[in-house]
């Protein structure tokens, strides 16, 4: 008798177990195995911690911070097969898969700060078709970008990447943003959207140049071409040259915590992330 009072006392427990295990099934966590992870997940970010939160897209991945309104990085392939004629959509929108107690950066949240809503993932690198261009327009893909930097200098190195594409590389690209304060347009601020929304001090990417697409990790090697940039988040370097702010991957590691390029062999890793690019 005690067994069966025992049972009857578990059997609603044992119930809610199944019923969580079901829905597990129906909804999984978010895959970490994405081609945009290739080369690594800078932050070991995953689904447990809002500021250093996994959103894996179709069209890139990102560690966001909800701690911060804005991405820790966000990482993305790039090759012709990315690139068309779909025109730029322009169809800025809060990102609706944040997690529960993380805010949703609102498409109108940036307005009159002197900040651009400046893209991580950039459109110009998603234009094989109207969805994969859109995905590029969510908030989350943004960082509070300082107008000389997102418009000038920034713009130039992502065009410049594109070049590269044109010439038949690969790229595996990583961006986002550290430090608190920049200068936009109506002057220095150390957040935006009452306060929702840090701005970075220094903008960064790197950007890892394979000659052969579709190597994948096989195609890095000690001579691979790595370019890393650390530009200031501020007015006055929209006619600046970013080859002049180029960097180790090395000294980014240092500035953000991040393990970049960490799938990689470590004595790849040592050579190519040791190294400034000088081309």
């Amino acid at each position: 008798m005690k067994k069966i009072k025992i049972f009857k006392f578990l059997l609603p427990f044992v119930a809610v177990v199944l019923f969580i295990i079901g829905l597990a099934e129906i909804v999984p966590a978010q895959s970490s195995e994405s081609v945009h992870l290739t080369l690594g997940n800078p932050s070991n970010a995953g689904t447990f911690n809002l500021n250093n939160y996994l959103l894996v897209k179709p069209q890139y991945v990102i560690g966001y911070n909800c701690g911060t309104g804005r991405a820790n990085w966000v990482s993305w392939q790039l090759n012709s097969s990315w690139l068309g004629s779909t025109s730029r959509q322009d169809n800025f929108r809060a990102d609706t898969t944040l997690p529960s107690g993380c805010y949703q950066v609102q498409s109108t949240d940036f307005s009159g700060s002197g900040f651009d809503r400046g893209h991580m993932t950039p459109s110009g690198d998603r234009t094989s078709s109207v969805n994969n261009n859109s995905a590029t327009f969510l908030m989350s893909n943004m960082i509070a970008q300082a107008p000389d930097n997102n418009q000038g200098i920034w713009a130039n190195l992502e065009e410049y990447a594109r070049t590269l594409v044109g010439q038949g590389k690969e790229l595996y690209i990583i961006s986002g943003g550290y430090g608190m304060g920049g200068t936009g347009s109506n002057g220095r601020f150390y957040t935006i959207a009452n306060g929702r929304v840090q701005v970075p001090n220094r903008t960064w990417k790197i950007i890892v140049v394979l000659d052969t697409p579709g190597s994948a990790l096989a195609g890095v090697t000690n001579s691979t071409r790595v370019i890393a940039v650390n530009i200031p988040n501020i007015q006055g370097v929209r006619t600046a040259n970013w080859r002049n702010y180029r960097v180790s991957v090395d000294s980014l590691e240092s500035l953000t915590g991040y393990n970049f390029l960490s799938q990689v062999s470590t004595s790849i890793q040592s050579v190519i992330e040791a190294r400034i690019d000088n081309l």
